[in-house]
């Protein structure tokens, strides 16, 4: 039987007419897409960056194409380190990839915040201009640890395809889980994403998890095997800051892995604390790219979370009811 001329697909939920007995290495190629820095998901099933030759396309096939987007190598002596699934990074800044007002501004940011992790989503290549300027080219996945994350996903099992798309695309399964329960408040939803840890985990991902700041919560993400475990300090995007320190420093203390604040860090002043409060490290996006000088922000955070860092191994001293002077009174005139 002869093949079709044309076949009907979709692709990125755009319905297409291709031409028959079409490769998918073909389709790419006609896309102008670079196969190197992609995943295909056929038919909800991934296909391997192997097999791009190997699969003809067929009448009614629904493909995913995605790519990450966003949402200096001079770096100074910070403290002791931090691990996280066996990788060691002296920056406990990490920092997101969206609202910047480009890839450049954006570049130049990681570079000020001394970051070496930086949060990417996945989503859908642009067919329409596959030539558009990517996160790739300001920020180079050799050079900084690209942190695949869930951003959007509202159930378990989209953030386990997302997730795998991700590890498909550049390999990363050191990765950023959070499941969100509603568009309003982006409070995460515990069910959904003690589901998707575990399949996760699993599947061979090393996750870190943004979750709630119950203590118990993070006791039962750590025991299934959580690679790091990411309390809010208040809502996405809300730079309130950290609302409930006596719970960050109740899951600090009980943790055996890293334990950072994510979410609602709003200036410097809120990182310093959340270290102080004894965090691994903080994650943030929208307080550096929303500043009026998201460059400067960056900046000020780099430097807040060493400080806080230093606060925190220095050890406070003790709060008092009553003054306490600072020169001796013996001698005094």
């Amino acid at each position: 039987m002869a093949a079709a001329a044309t076949l009907r697909v979709t692709i990125n939920g755009e319905a297409r007419e291709i031409g028959g007995d079409l490769s998918l290495l073909a389709l790419l190629a006609e896309l102008n897409l670079d196969n190197r820095r992609i995943a295909v998901e056929r038919n909800l099933e991934i296909v391997p960056r192997s097999a791009y030759g190997q699969t003809v396309l067929a009448e009614g096939d629904r493909l995913e194409i995605v790519n990450f987007v966003g949402g200096g190598d001079h770096r100074e002596p910070q403290d002791d380190g931090w691990t996280v699934a066996g990788r060691t990074f002296q920056s406990r800044l990490i920092i997101g990839t969206g609202k910047y007002r480009d890839y450049a501004q954006n570049a130049a940011a990681l570079v000020a915040s001394g970051a070496e992790i930086v949060t990417v989503a996945v989503r859908r290549v642009n067919l329409s201009d596959p030539a558009q300027p990517k996160l790739t080219d300001f920020i180079d996945p050799s050079r900084y640890t690209y942190l695949p994350n869930t951003a959007g996903c509202y159930t378990a099992q989209d953030a386990v395809r997302t997730l795998r798309l991700a590890r498909e695309a550049g390999g990363w399964t050191l990765v950023k889980l959070e499941v969100l329960g509603d568009r309003k408040t982006l409070y995460p939803d515990m069910v959904e994403t003690l589901k998707a840890a575990e399949a996760l985990i699993a599947d061979g991902f090393q996750v870190m998890v943004y979750c709630s700041d119950d203590p118990l919560m993070c006791q039962r993400l750590e025991e299934i095997g959580c690679a790091a475990i990411m309390p809010l300090a208040a809502p996405i995007g809300s730079g309130l800051g950290v609302q409930n320190p006596i719970n960050i420093r109740l899951i600090i203390e009980q943790a055996k892995v890293p334990v950072l604040v994510d979410a609602g860090v709003g200036t410097a002043s809120d990182a310093s604390i959340a270290m102080e409060l004894g965090c691994d490290g903080v994650l943030m996006n929208t307080a550096i790219a929303e500043a009026q000088d998201p460059v400067l922000m960056a900046h000020a955070m780099r430097h807040a979370v060493i400080a806080g860092r230093q606060a925190y191994k220095a050890g406070r001293m003790p709060k008092k009811r009553y003054a306490d002077p600072s020169s001796p009174l013996a001698g005094l005139i």
